[in-house]
């Protein structure tokens, strides 16, 4: 008798358990959030770790927490301030020339361009602190955000003193208003 409660109970569960398994499976709701960053700025100081993701190419890390080298070629995005769709703004790179390049090199011109409209280079040819600064149209800056490519038309290759490509040291990228 008890071999045979035993019996039932075991057909019993057995039957919940497969009739469950046997039941149509509802798919999973997955529901995608995206994850805003920080906001776009107008200027970036490089040595903040919330401007990396504004820094897109050509950037390395951050050195003595307080500025990065470039490589030859570099790209920054800035939000545009206020006003500056009809007054235009200036664009101000704040870099340092360092002492190996300039000896090495003799003079190096940096170019800027933004959305394809390009800006007058200049031509550094002494060693120390300088401010890359154009006006730049109001037609370049009407949009949230805008990418400013930068180029060197030289700078130290990889293994020249180091194994990176070295270019200039930037402390600070920005869009000033007019």
């Amino acid at each position: 008798m008890r071999q045979l409660k035993r019996l039932v109970w075991a057909m019993a569960l057995a039957g919940l358990v497969a009739g469950t398994g046997c039941r149509r499976q509802h798919p999973l709701t997955v529901e995608t959030v995206e994850e805003e960053g920080p906001p776009l700025v107008s200027v970036v100081h490089v040595a903040d770790p919330r401007a990396t993701p504004q820094l897109l190419r050509g950037f390395y890390d951050i050195e003595h927490n307080s500025w990065r080298w470039t490589m030859g070629k570099f790209s920054v995005t800035l939000r545009p301030p206020a006003g500056a769709a009809t007054k235009g703004a200036t664009l101000q790179l704040n870099l340092t020339m360092p002492e190996p390049v300039i000896s090495r090199l003799r003079s190096v011109t940096l170019s800027a361009s933004i959305r394809g409209v390009a800006l007058d280079p200049e031509t550094y040819t002494k060693p120390g602190d300088h401010v890359y600064s154009r006006d730049v149209p109001a037609a370049s800056l009407a949009a949230e955000a805008v990418t400013i490519d930068f180029a060197l038309d030289k700078y130290l290759a990889a293994g020249a003193v180091e194994q990176r490509e070295l270019g200039v040291i930037v402390t600070q990228a920005g869009l000033i208003p007019k």
